[in-house]
């Protein structure tokens, strides 16, 4: 097998047509990684979200990682990594900027159903209020391994 950095553009891409990673936050010498649905666009990913461990921690300390990767099997894979800082968007302040979110996470199946969803079946009739953040992009690195004799496709 065949280990290779990408190029920003293929870091690129990939973010593009993938819309479930892991960020990784950290709090009192503590990490965290947890799953989250996301959408990218340039510099930024944009994530919908309820209150919880990960907004509090990244409110402490908006420095995060998001990894995303595909995997073919053991030995055909891409994997980018991006550290970036935390930036919540609440209203009125950033309204262009929650719309604009919401426009691209819409382009998803269900993008609202699994953060919303959960919390609002765990708390019964209380109101669960979305928060909307973005990550900034500060640097982005990629790896692809390739099967000897093969491309990744």
């Amino acid at each position: 097998m065949a280990v290779n950095e990408l190029t920003e553009k293929e870091c690129g891409d990939l973010l593009e047509r993938t819309s479930i990673g892991r960020l990784g936050c950290a709090h009192d010498n503590q990490p965290y990684v947890v799953p989250i649905y996301f959408a990218y666009e340039r510099d930024y990913f944009y994530v919908l979200s309820t209150i919880g461990q990960k907004i509090e921690w990244m409110r402490a300390n908006p420095k995060v990682c998001l990894q995303v990767d595909e995997i073919a099997n053991e030995s055909e894979w891409v994997s980018v990594i991006v550290n970036g800082h935390y930036q919540e968007l609440p209203e009125p302040q950033y309204t262009e900027e929650r719309a604009r979110a919401r426009k691209l996470l819409e382009k998803r199946y269900r993008w609202w159903q699994n953060p919303l969803g959960e919390r609002q079946l765990k708390s019964g009739t209380d109101l669960i209020v979305p928060t909307f953040f973005r990550i900034q992009r500060v640097s982005m690195t990629g790896l692809r391994g390739t099967a000897e004799g093969k491309e990744w496709k």
